[in-house]
């Protein structure tokens, strides 16, 4: 069960279609539950899912959905629902909750953080007794595409910089992705410009009009391939949520730009080990800082090396491999207890 929106992002859909396609590797079968626009995000970018749909994001609403299929467990994906939806919606089954938050009580058999600096006992009287925690970006559901071009992608990080990538999620909240694309077309020369972003955000139709007079700009609506344009770029720009591994695993130097309350921890953690360079959205300086930290990027092949190297040792990128395992077992242990 997943949440999805303008101001939610798509990010909710895509690490739990990571994670589902994990255990179906494993020989589970799946279906998604989620708002309409969780079933926006699925059709663009995994048409073949089954899923419903429920009349919105309302936990009443998603659980009158559910309360109409049959299965054996469940994955929820939605910070707006806690311990009474999940016991609701579950009726006994195994629950595994994937979350960043810490801040409400859960009702989960399993719980998945990826917060660099998560610790267990962010958790004590959120979780029940026996419930088991899976934290830290080793436990990040990340495509496995990305693992599969980790060896290349790493060995020529520092080299000199022919493309950027831009990605600031698919809902592009406020329009972030036309600002950021601004601030980067005077300072980057002759570099090219893969930028990403989905059919309905704010910024295609400005951005499009651009990308015809400046060759320079690619755009990608939608896209299927951020494993190889991340790959392929020197440089990144893009959002602090779950596409931070993603760059990670490939060990892309980076500015990571926060653009939620819920961001900003994990991206305080990967700047002080060296692993990004941090930017809020909300700060008064921001096209300033942007411009500053573009600049020493672009500059300093030593700082993207270093960059590349601390993000590279954050994840792997095997994550989802991992929780699909440990969920499995637990599944398997309740239908054999």
């Amino acid at each position: 069960m997943v949440d999805a929106g303008q101001k939610v992002g798509g990010g909710h859909v895509m690490r739990s279609l990571t994670l589902a396609k994990a255990l179906e590797a494993h020989g589970a079968s799946f279906g998604f539950l989620g708002p309409p626009a969780a079933n926006e995000v699925l059709e663009a970018f995994a048409p073949e899912i089954p899923r419903l749909s429920a009349a919105s994001a309302e936990p009443r609403d998603l659980a009158a959905a559910v309360g109409r299929e049959q299965f054996d467990a469940i994955v929820f994906d939605h910070y707006q629902l806690g311990e009474r939806d999940h016991r609701a919606m579950a009726q006994g089954r195994p629950v595994l909750v994937i979350d960043d938050l810490a801040n409400r009580a859960l009702g989960a058999d399993l719980v998945v953080d990826s917060g660099p600096e998560r610790a267990a006992a962010d958790y004590d009287g959120l979780i029940p007794e026996g419930a088991r925690l899976l934290l830290g970006p080793d436990h990040a559901p990340v495509r496995p595409e990305f693992a599969a071009l980790r060896e290349p992608a790493l060995a020529w990080r520092g080299e000199p910089v022919q493309r950027l990538l831009v990605a600031m999620g698919l809902t592009d909240v406020g329009g972030i992705t036309a600002r950021v694309v601004e601030r980067l077309r005077p300072r980057i020369g002759d570099a090219g410009l893969d930028i990403v972003i989905g059919a309905s955000a704010p910024s295609l139709p400005g951005l499009a009009k651009i990308a015809r007079r400046d060759s320079r700009l690619m755009l990608h609506v939608d896209t299927p391939h951020m494993a190889r344009l991340t790959a392929e770029a020197d440089i990144g720009v893009g959002a602090a949520g779950s596409s931070t591994w993603e760059r990670c695993t490939l060990g892309l130097p980076s500015i990571m730009i926060v653009l939620a309350d819920n961001q900003r921890a994990a991206a305080q953690a990967l700047a002080e080990r060296g692993a990004a360079i941090i930017i809020e959205a909300a700060q008064s300086d921001f096209d300033e800082a942007l411009d500053r930290a573009i600049m020493r990027l672009l500059r300093d092949a030593d700082l993207r090396r270093r960059l590349a190297t601390a993000s590279a040792e954050v994840c792997d990128g095997l994550g989802a491999g991992r929780v699909a395992e440990a969920f499995l077992k637990l599944i398997a242990a309740r239908a054999g207890g």
